[in-house]
């Protein structure tokens, strides 16, 4: 297992050295500086996941996806929400190329 420990104390090292991982972590604590923004962007996360994850029909899907663009429509416009969006959206995308990778790599099902 030490191999193993190894290994993953060098990714988790990686992951921290990397240029997505570190501007995600610029804009968050530029965007924990406004508490009430904060809050209204989680909402905003928090919401998206639900609707991303709910199991309504693609009709009634489509009706309230555009619901929640036109609520937050202007929270999104703002530029501080739109960089912290935009640097979540890219640290997520790599950490799901690496577990996917990972995946991949060991053939589990």
């Amino acid at each position: 297992m030490s191999n193993v420990s190894d290994a993953v104390d060098g990714l988790v090292e990686a992951i921290l050295e990397s240029d997505e991982y570190n501007r995600y972590q610029g804009i968050l604590q530029k965007l924990k500086r406004y508490p009430e923004l904060k809050e209204k962007v989680d909402e905003f996360r928090l919401r998206n996941f639900e609707l991303q994850n709910s199991d309504m029909d693609r009709y009634r899907l489509m009706e309230e996806t555009d619901r929640f663009e036109k609520e937050y429509e202007k929270l999104r416009s703002d530029p501080m929400v739109h960089r912290f969006l935009s640097e979540e959206l890219a640290f997520c995308r790599m950490m799901q190329g690496v577990f996917g990778e990972i995946m991949q790599a060991i053939d589990f099902e």
